[in-house]
């Protein structure tokens, strides 16, 4: 299926930095709670993501991230998810984050 880029400009990607790491206890599969600051515009959104096979929380504090953020909010067991954290499956599933190669203002949106 294609789409037309006024299809893929609704899409909200965002550059955005990890503040605050935690397990995700309550999830069904191993996941992390994540509060990702998306700079002024938008501000903090929380969001549960699955990342634990090659990430601790220390390594996701401070780390930029590529983010959704005009996704209606999910309720994710007791974690209500306001944004997608952007990542791919590696070879076994897992997956890796996807992020800026260099440093990137906050809320720099993706075209």
């Amino acid at each position: 299926m294609t789409i037309s880029y006024e299809d893929f400009e609704k899409v909200d990607i965002r550059v955005g930095r990890v503040i605050r790491a935690e397990v995700n206890a309550a999830a069904r599969k191993p996941a992390y709670k994540l509060w990702v600051d998306f700079g002024p515009e938008v501000g903090e959104l929380k969001s549960s993501a699955q990342l634990v096979k090659h990430y601790t929380p220390e390594d996701l504090v401070g780390r930029l991230v590529m983010g959704v953020v005009n996704f209606p909010p999910k309720q994710i067991g007791p974690v209500r998810s306001e944004c997608l954290v952007l990542g791919v499956p590696d070879a076994a599933g897992e997956v890796i984050l996807l992020q800026p190669e260099r440093d990137a203002p906050l809320g720099g949106r993706m075209f």
